[in-house]
């Protein structure tokens, strides 16, 4: 019989889902094509920095061509009996949005740095989320709600 650890409390599951952020490297990315298109959903590598969540990938993927289409973004991060659920709006950045100190940053933490790849385009996108979940068990499904209209319901 497996034994799991009793559940956290809300402030400490805020806690642990904000050091996934920090330390984790990737997240499972989901979108839609508009208007109801086909769902797909791919792992990137991300950046958390000052609540925000990065990422990047080729301009010509599906992800990146349905979040420039509709910004909707849903992003898995950790393993399944310890998730964190992201939903969340993004933007494209433009050239001028990608100051060199974000790039490094973002290369630094995911070993990934788009700029480096010659003949390819990539994208950065600025993710802002908007609801937040984190459970580990079932005994955490009831309180899993961290953030909801871009708000934390959990103080520090």
């Amino acid at each position: 019989m497996t034994e799991t650890a009793p559940p956290r409390s809300a402030k400490q599951r805020k806690q642990d889902t904000i050091r996934r952020f920090e330390e984790d490297v990737d997240a499972w990315v989901a979108t839609a094509g508009p208007e109801g298109g086909a769902p797909y959903m791919m792992p990137l590598s991300f950046l958390w920095r000052d609540g925000l969540l990065y990422v990047s990938t080729r301009a010509s993927n599906p992800v990146a061509r349905n979040l420039v289409a509709g910004g909707r973004v849903h992003l898995g991060i950790g393993r399944t009996r310890d998730v964190v659920h992201v939903e969340g709006v993004a933007e494209a950045l433009g050239g001028g949005e990608v100051d060199e100190g974000l790039r490094r940053e973002f290369a630094a933490k995911t070993g990934f740095d788009p700029a480096g790849i010659e003949g390819q385009r990539y994208l950065y996108f600025r993710i802002r989320p908007v609801r937040i979940l984190a459970w580990r068990e079932v005994d955490e499904l009831a309180e899993r709600e961290l953030m909801r209209d871009g708000a934390w319901l959990v103080t520090d």
